[in-house]
């Protein structure tokens, strides 16, 4: 793991909240949107397969349960859980909740339009909710 650096893409555009098991949480700067993004601390992990099989099981628990807890949270309709890498090949997993009338639905929020940035006290807020959200859940085997 001392070799795990995240991209700078997503270091720019993201903002970090925790270290959960396996991945750094982090929260996307969209207000927008409730939208997490989970960086599971591997080097070098591109694909999904690139993972353990057990890092693969943790990394579909933290997005599940993290997507729930989110979703119920937020009173959202939908929850979106994707990992592209188009962009970025980085390994990382997308957490969005998403509400019927979002300013993408309901197609898909990347390149939609400009992002709107979260402001300071806006960004506290949140990342204090996502925090505890996170730490309210089991997220080990």
């Amino acid at each position: 793991m001392s070799d795990f650096v995240i991209d700078s893409r997503l270091v720019a555009d993201t903002y970090p909240v925790t270290e959960l098991p396996l991945c750094q949480l982090r929260l996307m700067d969209d207000a927008r949107y409730p939208w997490l993004v989970l960086i599971p601390r591997r080097a070098n992990a591109i694909e999904v397969f690139d993972l353990s099989e057990a890092d693969q099981q943790q990394l579909w628990r933290e997005a599940t349960r993290l997507g729930q807890a989110l979703k119920t949270h937020a009173g959202g309709d939908k929850l979106n859980i994707a990992s592209l890498g188009n962009m970025v090949a980085q390994l990382h997993v997308h957490v969005i909740v998403r509400r019927e009338g979002d300013a993408a639905w309901p197609g898909p929020v990347w390149g939609h339009s400009q992002a709107i940035a979260y402001d300071k006290d806006s960004l506290a807020a949140t990342k204090d909710r996502v925090l505890a959200l996170a730490g309210g859940l089991s997220l080990r085997a």
